[in-house]
């Protein structure tokens, strides 16, 4: 697939030009219509040079846009020198083809570009195996179109010989990469599933939400994990958790992770799947939404909607109405409220709300644990390796053969321990 980030054959940044698509319900910003894929551009390495966007009933079947746009865009890509096009939805494979003969030069349509942020940003065994899986499950229905010189339908005359069978020994290699890739990924899965109960002692949280709408940087504020944060979309892609005293002797582990954004590709989502793995067994998904953006409500629905594809719909779930240092409508940010009531008002970056935001949780806490107390003979392996495997252990003293413990207990658990130990002294909060 063509690159857009900066490596040996590309001595400077590629100038391209944006193409976008505004149908009848479509949600755009008025002063910049294109901005959010100028955002993705940019932080795909790409120099922005031209941004050209149509109102139109419908999309073109054949060349996403009608001849006369597509002149256009012609003449301003020659005018400028400009190194591709790239449009805002997703295309075809013949329609990648017609609007590169139209503009005669490259069109990158919108998965290719956010494929192409995943390849640069991921870090993780992982993240790679799932872009490099998205990737192919990309190109594989664009393989024809990759044989330039094999323009004509498998079978017509002309085309049997050394290309059809090349053309088939590359979709059979993406094939059996692709069983591959996904094999590798259930593993994965698995383990990250093993892990995940394996601390079902502990509290879970994950933070979601949309892309830069500053999950990172609340990471960051209430746990000190240092997680890379950047003014750039999909600048986190990688899961990166960390354990959080939410209060004393309050702990939780907090993951970050990948940013949703609006049409994102259901291959896209079904491939990242096992990175999201943290938000579908998580006991709370704080959802973080960038309470000064003008689109704000249109993210949080974006969000919801590939929340409902991974199976999360149903999670218990807080609001982060984040960045209020930067409200500059009191207005909106009312609407905000009484959209989400269930929602906590903060800034990551000055530190206000975040007390509340503790409380919130704490509260929320109580509700599954419960703190107890036991005094457990030291010969009791069996009452002492369950405590230690299932609670939170918040003190342990050895006195006289016998080992008192103060932990916090999942309240489902609590039957299970009563008829374990003799004596079980229950502190509800």
């Amino acid at each position: 697939m063509p690159e857009l980030i900066d490596n040996v054959r590309t001595r400077r940044r590629e100038r391209v030009i944006l193409l976008g698509l505004i149908t009848p319900g479509s949600v755009v910003d008025r002063a910049r219509p294109l901005g959010e894929l100028a955002q993705l551009a940019q932080t795909a390495g790409a120099e922005v040079i031209g941004e050209v966007s149509q109102r139109a009933p419908h999309f073109n079947a054949t060349s996403y846009v009608g001849s006369g746009k597509a002149g256009e865009v012609r003449m301003l890509v020659a005018e400028t020198d400009a190194d591709a096009v790239i449009c805002d939805h997703d295309l075809s494979p013949a329609q990648v083809r017609n609007l590169e003969r139209l503009l005669d030069t490259k069109v990158i349509d919108r998965s290719e570009l956010i494929l192409d942020i995943f390849a640069r940003h991921a870090r993780t065994k992982q993240a790679k195996l799932q872009v490099e899986l998205a990737q192919l499950e990309y190109t594989y229905p664009r393989l024809l179109g990759m044989w330039k010189h094999f323009e004509r339908p498998e079978g017509a005359i002309g085309t049997r010989g050394p290309g059809e069978q090349q053309l088939e020994t590359d979709r059979r290699l993406v094939r059996k990469r692709t069983l591959t890739l996904q094999h590798e990924l259930k593993s994965i899965q698995k383990r990250t599933e093993r892990q995940i109960e394996a601390r079902r002692a502990t509290y879970n949280i994950a933070l979601v939400g949309y892309t830069n709408a500053g999950k990172s940087t609340l990471m960051n504020a209430l746990t000190g994990a240092g997680v890379l944060v950047e003014d750039k979309l999909f600048a986190t892609l990688d899961t990166k958790s960390a354990r959080w005293e939410v209060q004393k002797n309050r702990f939780a582990v907090l993951s970050d992770t990948v940013g949703f954004i609006g049409r994102l590709p259901h291959h896209l989502v079904a491939s990242f799947h096992a990175t999201l793995e943290g938000a579908t067994q998580a006991d709370l998904l704080l959802h973080v939404a960038d309470a000064s953006h003008p689109h704000c409500e249109e993210q949080t629905k974006s969000v919801m909607q590939v929340l409902d594809e991974i199976g999360c719909g149903g999670h218990a779930m807080l609001t982060v109405l984040n960045k209020i240092d930067a409200v500059d409508d009191p207005g909106r940010l009312l609407m905000l409220k009484e959209l989400h009531p269930d929602h906590v008002v903060v800034s990551a970056l000055t530190g206000q709300g975040l007390g509340e935001l503790r409380e919130r949780i704490a509260g929320l806490m109580s509700q599954r644990f419960v703190e107890v107390r036991i005094s457990a003979a030291m010969t009791d392996g069996k009452l002492i390796a369950f405590l230690r495997g299932h609670a939170q252990v918040l003190d342990e003293v050895e006195h006289d053969g016998r080992l008192r413990l103060a932990a916090l207990v999942d309240r489902q658990m609590l039957g299970q321990l009563k008829r374990m130990a003799k004596h079980v002294d229950v502190r509800d909060s």
